[in-house]
């Protein structure tokens, strides 16, 4: 729950103004991968296709999406 004293505390923090470069500097999120925005893309796999997934993204120290991109790379090549 919120308190009073911590809604002054947020309020006496807006009416001091904020810095709008501390603001606008990226700090917490995924890095981006280039130029444009990625696309999400949903995908429907069976559970003997995630658990070969996940053992391939285990054995090569890869998340899951990193290694769908890796073989998606290999089968357009």
């Amino acid at each position: 729950m919120v308190t009073e004293e911590q809604i002054q505390r947020w309020a006496d923090e807006a009416e001091a103004g904020y810095d709008v470069e501390e603001l606008t500097r990226r700090g917490r999120g995924r890095p981006g991968r280039g130029a444009e925005p990625m696309q999400v893309v949903a995908v429907r796999l069976t559970t003997d296709e995630l658990n070969a997934l996940d053992a391939i993204a285990s054995q090569e120290n890869l998340s899951r999406s990193e290694a769908i991109r890796r073989a998606l790379a290999q089968f357009a090549a």
